[in-house]
């Protein structure tokens, strides 16, 4: 599986809106929050790997 890097772009709610920072992309990717860790903010960078989010430095 590969892995991928993410910022928190936004939050509306139950959803964040993921930015790939890993990769030149310009859509945003919309997630369900209960799909990511509990302390997201908007900022937070996130690594995507088998199937699961991890909030990374």
């Amino acid at each position: 599986m590969d892995t991928m890097y993410y910022i928190v772009d936004s939050i509306d709610g139950d959803y964040a809106n993921l930015k790939r920072i890993d990769k030149d992309v310009d859509d945003l990717l919309l997630v369900a929050r209960a799909l990511l860790p509990e302390d997201i903010k908007v900022g937070t960078k996130l690594k995507y790997e088998m199937l699961q989010y991890e909030i990374i430095d």
